[in-house]
């Protein structure tokens, strides 16, 4: 059985002490603030082990003062290893979000010592990590998250995997009013279809319920609307497999986020389900009003 190794890294802040907790609830072997140079010795020792250590999360980041010139060249290296799987989770979350994290939990910024203030010590190392970032497999923003919800996202992401990195696929309705979510690779806006919003029985309802489902579908453009995102997907998705993608977030956006996204992230989910994919639908704005 090939190792499976996740390496967790991002903006100071960002949340990556919760996430490799997360992963440590999963049964992964777990070791924060790993030295880049040890990471080859870490994976043989892996496969050494009496313990049978299969899959393992290593939190690797701007703490090491060799991260950012020595960690590309070797994570290159890994990547080309038939015995072994590896991905990289990035976090990340805006300016406003981690100066508010840095001033509650009054931690130190890595970088406050070489510049004037924290907001200068962000907004460096975002631009000092922007190549790390361009090599990540996933790319989160915790913007919005809790420490439990963040947790949760992963526990929820991973909790199915059984060391394989295929492709896992978010299918996550959204209401633009609310904004929109940043990191999705593909994105759909669903606003030009009939809204149940204005049907007075259906409005406290969501696009789960059968009575919204069954609405939407008497307008034929809405069956239609389904099938031509489904043939879509199942032509991008295969390709984006095949450039190494293990996970793909797939955005449905209405006005508010409660019946016409959610109906159609239900629907697309249950596709592609179908077809043999990993894939989860998830309703940022649900509730919102």
């Amino acid at each position: 059985m090939s190792l499976q190794i996740i390496i967790i890294t991002g903006l100071s802040g960002s949340g990556k002490h919760t996430t490799i907790k997360a992963f440590e609830d999963l049964g992964y072997f777990c070791v924060d603030n790993l030295p880049v140079a040890l990471i080859p010795t870490f994976i043989e020792l892996c496969r050494r082990t009496k313990e049978n250590i299969t899959q393992a999360a290593l939190v690797i980041d701007s703490r090491e003062r060799h991260f950012l010139t020595e960690f590309p060249p070797i994570y290159e290296q890994l990547q080309h290893k038939t015995d072994l799987e590896i991905s990289m989770v990035f976090l990340e979350a805006s300016d406003e979000t981690l100066q508010r994290r840095f001033s509650e939990t009054r931690r130190p910024h890595p970088l406050v010592e070489s510049f004037d203030n924290l907001l200068e010590s962000i907004r460096t190392e975002k631009k000092l990590l922007a190549p790390i970032r361009d090599l990540a497999d996933i790319i989160v923003d915790t913007s919005e998250h809790t420490v439990h919800t963040l947790r949760q996202y992963f526990v929820d992401e991973f909790a199915t995997n059984t060391g394989s990195l295929n492709m896992n696929l978010t299918i996550m309705s959204f209401g633009f009013k609310h904004g929109m979510p940043l990191a999705l690779d593909l994105l759909f806006d669903v606003r030009f279809l009939p809204n149940p919003h204005f049907v007075p029985d259906l409005r406290p309802l969501t696009g789960r319920n059968t009575e919204v489902i069954d609405y939407m579908l008497t307008f034929p453009e809405v069956t239609e609307t389904i099938d031509r995102f489904s043939d879509l997907l199942e032509f991008l998705v295969p390709r984006y497999q095949r450039e190494g993608r293990s996970y793909l977030t797939i955005g449905i956006g209405c006005t508010g986020g409660q019946h016409r996204s959610v109906m159609i992230a239900e629907t697309l989910c249950e596709r592609l389900r179908k077809s043999g994919y990993k894939a989860r639908a998830t309703h940022r704005d649900v509730g919102k009003r």
